[in-house]
């Protein structure tokens, strides 16, 4: 994807890494890293995020032949500017046992099946109903943020083996989950990707 840095993110990032060395992550960590922090102004996010740089190659692929990519909420989809994205939360009801966060996410899933990106910032029902489906998911971003269910949610992305993005403390958000997959979007595409 060629994209054009404005001068203002240019020096944000210089001021970030002047306060924080990232150099000793591998190449997509440190991009996630680094655009969660740029997005929230938030250094603890360096040491608050768990990712695999494997399942974030994978992720990254996927991403890049075409994966669809499903967010929780439409602020989420507001933040992901250069991809088109999967919302069913105008189109959700709750219901007995059931918030509307979590059937946009049934519907989701009835739409675009496994294989998918799936972006959480919001609510935590809509990322525990995820963990329900068999949605095969490419990668779950799952930063929804919160005093209620938002760590519990968060524990039971990582402890199913998913592979994911996540974070263990109650922050998250919009802003943080699309900067996780904008991190994602943005990086180059290797030449091995291309012709795989």
């Amino acid at each position: 994807m060629n994209r054009v840095v404005h001068p203002i993110e240019q020096e944000s990032y210089r001021r970030l890494r002047a306060r924080l060395d990232t150099s000793h992550f591998p190449p997509l960590t440190r991009a996630v890293v680094e655009r969660v922090i740029h997005s929230a102004a938030d250094l603890e996010y360096a040491n608050d995020l768990v990712m695999d740089e494997g399942e974030l190659e994978t992720a990254h692929a996927a991403l890049h032949t075409g994966a669809p990519v499903v967010v929780d909420v439409e602020m989420v989809a507001a933040g992901i500017t250069r991809r088109e994205t999967v919302c069913r939360l105008r189109d959700a009801v709750a219901g007995p046992g059931l918030t509307r966060s979590a059937h946009a996410i049934r519907l989701a899933y009835e739409q675009v099946g496994p294989g998918a990106l799936w972006v959480i910032g919001n609510a935590p029902t809509a990322l525990e109903e995820l963990l329900t489906l068999n949605a095969a998911p490419a990668l779950v971003i799952g930063l929804p943020v919160g005093f209620v269910g938002a760590v519990e949610s968060k524990a039971a992305l990582r402890e199913s083996g998913l592979p994911a993005v996540s974070n263990v403390s109650e922050k998250g958000g919009s802003a943080v989950a699309s900067a996780a997959l904008n991190a994602l979007l943005y990086h180059p595409v290797s030449h091995s990707e291309e012709t795989s």
